[in-house]
């Protein structure tokens, strides 16, 4: 075939057009993102937000999420001495007790080491031995405030001093005096209390001691002290992790219960009746557009709090969904082999059950499997929510501002928990779908 000139014209305008085009794409779409992101830059105030950031906040943050403090406090109305982990009653030294840094007496002498020494004095008087900066003294009380002396007149930015409040904060330690209290904190690495507390007759025994004393026939005494200890509360933890668990598991498998007969419904190749198959899909776009979290509230509002209502909120959720992707994988079934089975004559349930559902079976069983390992995730959130499982324990360890390390371990569980969920669906998904002929 000759091409004319009219043509060669043509084909060379249409190449034009073609690559001007791709030249604008190349430079048209990365000029569009960088505007995009040069908006959001100025929109949410990103240099506002680093400047906000306080450096010092953040380390304390961390570190209390693998450490903790212990509080040695006098109440100075009456004078009385008081030492507690992380300052809670559950992890209150006895009366007349102290740990070894701390000495009682007439006067309380704290060493926080490296030559860092404060001294609770008669009528509520407290110094503080700093090295290479002298020595601060405090005198609270209740009609004068905090008198404070300082051994030099410009107190640095360590230390904040005010009418009615002193704080002095050290790499050591933190001293804080106001009219009604006078508290050191001493912070130390590890999560302290975590197997056994102070009552217990194994707190400070060391691992091969325990061991010794459970060959020793007190296995079950040690096992009982460790899995009600009352500072971390391993067994209210361990049964927020199955509610968790329990309430992903509920809301999947309802749903996906409840989606599989609707797909019928909603499949072109199986529902004849249009206005069958619009009504279910508008039902599967209700359930599914509303999320989780809303209908979280809505049902708890309705149904009061508690796992089963986060189980309901993922089942309604997770119905949209399945009921959509369920019944676009019937419309994608081979008719062929629903034929074949038809001519054997079998009646409709037959065909359903030997000629659908086992084309359908490994995407159902995917979906429900992947469903319910992000819903594990979801869970947490949903539990927060409606008060229950592990998103509600870790809720309030939040809340509360100081147990940070309470966080740390939540959230090392959550992902331990996802991590476990993972591995068990898809060692599921390969014994239903594969048989596991790999092997791995």
């Amino acid at each position: 075939m000759t091409m004319t000139a009219i043509d060669t014209a043509t084909l060379k305008q249409q190449s034009e057009a073609l690559f001007q085009r791709k030249r604008l794409m190349s430079v048209g779409l990365p000029t569009l993102v960088l505007a995009y992101l040069v908006y959001i830059f100025f929109s949410f105030d990103i240099l506002g937000l680093v400047q906000k950031l306080e450096a010092d906040n953040a380390r304390a943050l961390v570190a209390d999420s693998y450490s903790y403090k212990t509080h040695v406090e006098r109440d100075n109305r009456s004078g009385a001495v008081n030492i507690a982990i992380e300052g809670e009653r559950k992890g209150a030294y006895s009366e007349g007790t102290a740990p070894e840094w701390v000495t009682l007496g007439e006067e309380t002498v704290i060493d926080l080491g490296e030559g860092h020494v404060v001294t609770y004095g008669a009528e509520n008087f407290v110094s503080y031995e700093i090295p290479g900066y002298g020595r601060i003294t405090a005198q609270p009380s209740r009609s004068q405030g905090v008198q404070a002396q300082l051994p030099m007149d410009d107190a640095p930015d360590w230390i904040n001093v005010s009418k009615n409040r002193m704080t002095v904060t050290t790499d050591v330690g933190r001293l804080t005096v106001t009219r009604n209290r006078t508290e050191v904190f001493r912070y130390f690495t590890g999560w302290e209390l975590f197997f056994f507390t102070l009552d217990s007759p194994y707190h400070g025994v060391g691992f091969g001691g325990v061991m010794a004393r459970a060959l020793g026939g007190e296995a079950s005494d040690i096992w009982q002290d460790f899995w009600t200890n009352k500072m971390w509360r391993h067994q209210d933890v361990a049964w927020a992790i199955f509610e968790t668990i329990l309430m992903a598991f509920l809301g999947t498998m309802g749903a996906a219960i409840m989606a599989l007969p609707l797909a019928f419904m909603a499949a072109r190749n199986f529902s004849p009746f249009t206005i069958v198959r619009q009504v279910t899909r508008r039902f599967f776009d209700f359930f599914r557009g509303v999320d989780a979290l809303i209908w979280t509230i809505v049902l708890a509002r309705a149904f009061g709090p508690g796992p089963l209502t986060g189980a309901l909120a993922i089942l309604i959720t997770d119905t949209g969904t399945f009921g959509k992707v369920f019944s676009e994988a019937l419309e994608n079934v081979d008719e062929k082999q629903i034929e074949g089975i038809q001519s054997t004559g079998a009646n409709p349930v037959q065909r359903y059950r030997f000629g659908v559902i086992p084309q359908v079976t490994p995407v159902l069983l995917s979906q429900i499997l992947y469903f319910l390992e992000s819903n594990t995730r979801s869970a947490t959130v949903i539990g927060a929510i409606t008060g229950g499982g592990i998103g509600l324990l870790l809720t309030q360890a939040m809340i509360t501002q100081k147990d940070w390390e309470e966080v740390a371990y939540y959230i090392i569980l959550i992902i331990l928990m996802v991590m476990i969920m993972d591995w068990f669906s898809g060692w599921l998904r390969r014994k239903l779908i594969k048989g596991d002929e790999s092997g791995r």
